[in-house]
């Protein structure tokens, strides 16, 4: 048996997404069962939504409002998608179904106060060894960084979102 590990894209940068649905893509490309449980994200899908779906590439589901935005008013519907999303995502590990299980945007939604730190500890503490676990999101906390055996820093350096260019089909959504 192989055994897997906890990965965590996080960064104020772009690409913590895209970077988890590249290893999606190469993972199924290998053969590997694959599904993506977002956060913060019920309303319109994003580029690579469409194409997983379009293409039966991998499973995706979508837990959020449809009226999300940030800043995030925290609301009931907020809380109890984010909490309905925790978890599915451990149901699914536990399940053992899929190889790989992505928490999309779960770390932001921890940042955000929608879930706790404990919540997503005890996320990565039910993953079976047989089960590769990769979280995204903005504001890692030191003691999920510690937890996890593989952390990426996405890191802004220039961005054209700061000269009021908005997100572009096919390349930020």
């Amino acid at each position: 048996m192989i055994i897997t590990r906890t990965q965590i894209y996080t960064g104020d940068g772009k690409g913590k997404t895209t970077a988890a649905f590249g290893l999606a893509l190469r993972a199924v490309g290998h053969g590997m069962k694959v599904i993506v449980i977002q956060f913060l994200k019920g309303g319109n899908p994003s580029g690579e939504v469409v194409a997983a779906r379009r293409f039966g590439l991998f499973d995706v589901e979508s837990f959020g409002a449809e009226d999300f935005y940030l800043p995030i008013e925290e609301s009931a519907e907020h809380l109890d998608e984010a909490l309905n999303a925790v978890n599915r995502v451990r149901e699914l590990l536990v399940s053992g179904e899929y190889d790989i299980v992505i928490a999309d945007e779960i770390v932001t939604a921890m940042h955000l106060g929608l879930i706790s730190e404990d919540d997503v500890v005890e996320t990565m503490n039910v993953k079976p060894l047989n089960t590769e676990l990769i979280l995204t999101g903005r504001g890692a906390t030191q003691r999920i960084i510690d937890e996890a055996n593989l952390v990426t820093e996405m890191r802004e350096i220039k961005h054209y979102f700061s000269d009021g260019v908005p997100a572009r089909e096919g390349i930020e959504k």
